[in-house]
C-alpha cells in the first residue's frame, strides 16, 4: 500500500517592506512577523532596493512608502507591480499622490494614522485572498474625486464601475464594537467612521456613491441614535473619547 503523504502546509504570505525610516521599517517587520501566515523576506530603503529585492525574492506582495531617497515609491511603482501586488503604506496623503499611485497600479493605499494594526494585517491578507484593494479615508476621498472628475454623470455604482471605490473599507475608529453599542446599521457605521475621519458630506457622498441628501438623512438618524447635536459630539462618542457616552442616554 502506498503511504499517503501529509498535505503540505499553507505557505506564508511573503512580503518585501520598503521604507526609508528604519524605525517604521523595523516596526512593520516585527509586527507582521508575529503572524504565522506572514513573513517578511526582505527590507528596502528606497524604490531601487525594493525592485532588486522583489526580483530576487519574488514576494507575494510589497509594502511601499512614497517618499524615499534615490528612487521614490511612485517612480518605482510601475516596475514593482509587474512582479507583485503593491500596497502603499505611507504618511503621504496628498490627493495627487494617491491618485497617481492608484493610476500606476497600487493594490491599495493606507495612510499611517488611519488604520489599526489589525486592519493592516487584514489588508495584507486580502492581497493573497484576491480581494478588492483597501483604502483609508484620505485615499478613498482622493480616489472618489478622481472618479467623479473622469465620470461627471456617475452618482451611483452601475454596470462594471471600478471595484476600487465600491469596496472602500475605511475602518477608522471602533466601528465593529460601537456599531452594536449604538445600534447603527452597517451603512450608518460606515458613514460615522467617515465623519470621525474628518470627511465632509460631499466627500462621504462620493466615497459611498450616494447623494449628499442621503448622507444628511443618514447623519440625522446617526445623531438621534448617538444623542448628539453636532459632528464633533458624535465623533467623540463614536471614538469613545466623550465621558459617559453610552447608548440610550439623552
Amino acid at each position: 500500500m502506498t503511504e499517503r503523504k501529509p498535505a503540505p502546509a499553507t505557505e506564508p504570505l511573503r512580503l518585501v517592506v520598503a521604507d526609508d525610516n528604519p524605525v517604521v521599517r523595523a516596526g512593520l517587520t516585527a509586527l507582521l512577523s508575529t503572524h504565522a501566515d506572514i513573513t517578511v523576506v526582505a527590507e528596502a530603503t528606497n524604490g531601487h532596493e525594493a525592485h532588486e529585492a522583489a526580483r530576487r525574492h519574488l514576494p507575494d506582495a510589497i509594502l511601499l512608502d512614497v517618499r524615499m531617497p534615490g528612487m521614490d515609491g511612485i517612480t518605482a511603482l510601475p516596475h514593482l507591480v509587474r512582479i507583485a501586488p503593491v500596497l502603499m503604506l505611507t504618511y503621504s496623503r496628498e490627493s495627487e499622490t494617491v491618485r497617481e499611485a492608484l493610476r500606476r497600479g497600487a493594490a491599495g493605499y493606507l495612510v499611517h494614522g488611519e488604520f489599526t494594526t489589525d486592519e493592516l494585517v487584514e489588508a495584507v491578507r486580502d492581497i493573497k485572498r484576491g480581494r478588492p484593494p483597501r483604502l483609508t479615508p484620505t485615499a478613498a476621498a482622493a480616489a472618489a474625486a478622481s472618479l467623479a472628475e473622469a465620470n461627471p454623470q456617475l452618482s451611483t455604482p452601475t454596470g462594471n464601475s471600478p471595484e476600487l471605490l465600491s469596496q472602500v473599507q475605511p475602518d477608522v475608529g471602533q466601528s465593529s464594537s460601537y456599531r452594536s453599542r449604538f445600534q447603527l446599521s452597517r451603512r450608518e457605521a460606515e458613514i460615522m467612521d467617515l465623519i470621525a475621519s474628518g470627511m465632509n458630506n460631499q466627500q462621504i457622498a462620493a466615497t459611498c456613491f450616494i447623494s449628499e441628501k442621503t448622507v444628511k438623512n443618514h447623519i440625522n438618524r446617526i445623531f438621534a441614535k448617538l444623542h448628539s447635536t453636532s459632528r464633533a459630539e458624535a465623533a467623540a462618542k463614536w471614538l469613545g473619547t466623550a465621558p459617559g457616552s453610552h447608548p440610550g442616554r439623552s
